[in-house]
């Protein structure tokens, strides 16, 4: 049953409690940068996702091979190599959003969320377990862009995926899709997921007191 807990909780993480975006705040300079609409959002949390995901695999793999005063390096060369694969890939079957995105698909190499969750986990646990943190932590950061990409093109383009929805003469909020929208709009998504996450941790915690107390209150009926 613990072990059922353990696997749930690590597939959940991701998303609300340790969301690498809302609750850690890491990799700010692709979140900041790239979120103008909600294609260029998904688009970087896909990418990011796919090297995260490979990287904590290979990381995984072979950390017991990995000589602890070369880690950091080893662990930024395997990065490196999954960035590349991923840069190539988009260039040739994405091109359009491989050139929106632009210098930020190399600069996933220097993503903290990345090395971090190398580091910190996949160097310490089982390749199952790694190759889970690694897709639900990418999974959290494109849901996290996304949905700043998708308020930010909402408010100051009208449109959502490309498709307007008012007119061409419809006044807009142009500063959401500046560099000062793009810190107003995390702040308000950060603040509205944090109270939902408390709301329900505490929703959990007053079901959870009640279903312990309900059969000393069944016994003493």
């Amino acid at each position: 049953m613990s072990n059922e807990m353990s696997i749930r909780s690590e597939l959940t993480k991701g998303f609300f409690r340790e969301n690498p975006v809302f609750a850690m705040l890491l990799g700010m300079c692709p979140v900041l940068g790239v979120t103008t609409t909600a294609i260029n959002g998904i688009g970087m949390g896909v990418a990011s996702l796919a090297v995260l995901l490979g990287s904590n695999t290979v990381v995984a793999l072979f950390k017991d091979l990995i000589p602890e005063k070369v880690r950091i390096p080893a662990y930024i060369v395997v990065i490196a190599s999954f960035v590349t694969i991923v840069d190539l890939s988009m260039a040739a079957y994405l091109p359009d959003l491989h050139r929106s995105l632009g210098l930020f698909i190399p600069l996933i190499v220097v993503n903290c969320v990345i090395l971090g969750r190398a580091e910190a986990f996949a160097s310490r646990n089982s390749l199952a377990y790694s190759v889970i943190d690694g897709l639900t932590m990418g999974l959290g950061f494109t849901m996290a862009l996304g949905m700043l990409g998708a308020v930010r093109e909402v408010l100051g383009s009208g449109a959502l995926f490309g498709f307007a929805f008012v007119g061409e003469d419809a006044t807009t909020m142009l500063l959401f899709v500046m560099p000062p929208g793009a810190f107003i709009a995390l702040g308000f998504l950060i603040a509205a997921v944090n109270t939902a996450v408390k709301k329900a941790q505490a929703f959990a915690a007053a079901r959870s007191r009640a279903v312990s107390t309900q059969p000393a209150t069944e016994g003493v009926n």
